[in-house]
C-alpha cells in the first residue's frame, strides 16, 4: 500500500480527492496505486457505479453494502456503509440491510435489494421478476442496479484475495 508521499503527483491528486470526499484514502486504492493505470481505471469505473445517476448514490451504496453482507465481506460493509451515510442514507437504513424486507425502505427499494440478492445467486433473471423490475424502474435505473450489484461481486473477491486490510475510519472533521 502506497501512502500519499509515495505516489506521483497525478495519483496524489486522486488521493487528495478521495481524502476530501471520504475523509480517508481507502486501502484498496492505496494498494492499486502500485499499478497506476489500474487505480485510475477502477476510480473511473466506480464514479458512475456508486455516484448519483438515474438512481441516487446513497441507494447504490446500500446495494453495494447488501452484496457485501451476502459475501460476509467486512471491508466492503464498513467502507460502503460510511459512503452511503455520507451520501444521505440514514443509520436506520444501513442497519436494516440484513433484513431489508422489514426495514424503512420503499417497495421499489426492497425490490432493488431482492434483485441484488438474485444476481448474487445467478446472472439469470426470470421473466416474471424482470417484469416486476420494469414496473418499478426505468431502463437506466435497471442498468445502474445491475452495474452496482455486478461490480460488488468483483470487489470482495479482489480485496479479499489480496488480503487488503480494512481501511480505518476517517478522523472526525
Amino acid at each position: 500500500m502506497l501512502e500519499r508521499h509515495e505516489v506521483t503527483p497525478e495519483l496524489g491528486a486522486l488521493y487528495d480527492a478521495l481524502l476530501q470526499q471520504r475523509g480517508v484514502v481507502p486501502n484498496m486504492f492505496k494498494t492499486l496505486a502500485n499499478t497506476p493505470a489500474l487505480l485510475q481505471g477502477v476510480i473511473a469505473f466506480l464514479k458512475p457505479i456508486v455516484g448519483d445517476g438515474a438512481l441516487p448514490g446513497w441507494y447504490k451504496e446500500l446495494i453495494a453494502v447488501r452484496i457485501c453482507l451476502l459475501h460476509k465481506f467486512e471491508y466492503g460493509i464498513r467502507a460502503h456503509s460510511l459512503s452511503a451515510k455520507q451520501k444521505g442514507a440514514r443509520d436506520v437504513q444501513i442497519s436494516a440491510l440484513q433484513n431489508f424486507e422489514t426495514g424503512p425502505f420503499s417497495d421499489a427499494e426492497k425490490l432493488g435489494f431482492r434483485y441484488a440478492d438474485r444476481l448474487h445467486n445467478s446472472p439469470q433473471i426470470d421473466d416474471e421478476f424482470y417484469a416486476q423490475l420494469k414496473a418499478a424502474y426505468n431502463d437506466l435505473q435497471i442498468m445502474e442496479l445491475t452495474a452496482v450489484a455486478a461490480a460488488f461481486e468483483f470487489f470482495p473477491r479482489f480485496i479479499g484475495a489480496l488480503r487488503i486490510p480494512i481501511t480505518p475510519a476517517p478522523a472526525a472533521r
